[in-house]
């Protein structure tokens, strides 16, 4: 089977509720929030839409509930240039939620039920297997069941598809998983809690950095908020900066990061231009609101790049 630099994405998919209020309330506070909206989300489907958006051939592996709201996300998706023969409808099941505030800072405070992510097992991936093992590519999440992931890893790298894991949520994860990823991208919390290493320096970066490399991960990116993403290729690192816009909320903004990189690696561009790429995809969704309506399309990111160079 040929690999046309395919990509797979593994993942979950929420509609998110977006309350914007003055400030986060506190235990036991009511606070008026200015701006309410309902959008879809979830990271698995995030970075899937960031892919399709800027170019990716792709398919999305992922569950819906038996709701309306899953079949009008499974319609977006088409309409965002994903194959989405991958994504099951879970009888009895509603589709995953996130209830999101974002404060006047532009930061926001997540919860989340899984719903139909939940259903996301072994079983189900291991039905899609000839996806993975004919994809140039596989980028997944932790919002997914952790076995699920694993299995997923396991597939792909017994066909030569490259691993790609973005941690998040932060939490611990194997050395079996770890050992099965190609490309890292956590940010500096996640990274902090793969590797024991807080990171707030380019230094700290750099150890943490290392500390993956030695688990068997041969390209980590370690993203930095607003100073870019520390980029460390077999050992070799530095700091890729990224563009400074004026953000109305960093919502998606790193699963934009992930979906565009991918993309750019697939159409084998040089690492250092896909960050580049990446970051002019995050840059546009933050000025934004909301998840998946912040997602970037492919002449947006090529319009951005070039000011950047007049």
């Amino acid at each position: 089977m040929t690999k046309t630099g395919k990509l797979v994405v593994l993942g979950s998919i929420n509609v998110d509720h977006i309350l914007n209020t003055t400030r986060f309330p506190r235990p036991g506070e009511t606070v008026i929030g200015k701006q309410y909206q309902v959008a879809f989300g979830g990271k698995g489907a995030n970075q899937a839409v960031a892919a399709g958006r800027s170019g990716a051939h792709i398919t999305f592996i992922a569950c819906v509930g038996e709701d309306a709201i899953g079949e009008g996300i499974r319609n977006q998706l088409i309409k965002d240039r994903i194959d989405t023969v991958a994504v099951e409808t879970v009888t009895g099941t509603t589709t995953g939620v996130a209830l999101i505030f974002v404060n006047g800072e532009g930061e926001n405070a997540i919860g989340i039920h899984a719903g139909a992510n939940a259903a996301l097992t072994s079983e189900r991936v291991n039905r899609h297997q000839q996806i993975i093992a004919g994809a140039s590519a596989l980028l997944m999440q932790l919002e997914s069941p952790l076995d699920s992931v694993l299995t997923a890893a396991r597939i792909a790298h017994q066909h030569q598809t490259q691993v790609i894991l973005n941690p998040a949520p932060a939490t611990q994860l194997s050395d079996e998983l770890l050992s099965l990823v190609d490309m890292i991208t956590p940010n500096e919390t996640e990274a902090e809690i793969l590797t024991g290493i807080a990171v707030t320096s380019e230094v700290d970066a750099a150890r943490a950095a290392a500390v993956l490399h030695d688990k068997g991960i041969g390209t980590v990116l370690i993203t930095l908020g607003s100073r870019g993403v520390w980029l460390s290729d077999h050992g070799q690192g530095q700091r890729i900066p990224g563009f400074r816009v004026d953000a109305v909320d960093t919502i998606a903004a790193g699963d934009t990061f992930n979906g565009a990189l991918i993309t750019a690696l697939l159409e084998q561009q040089p690492m250092e231009h896909a960050v580049r790429f990446a970051h002019a995809a995050a840059a546009i969704a933050v000025t934004r609101a909301g998840a998946q309506p912040s997602v970037p399309w492919r002449e947006e990111i090529d319009d951005f790049l070039q000011q950047q160079q007049e």
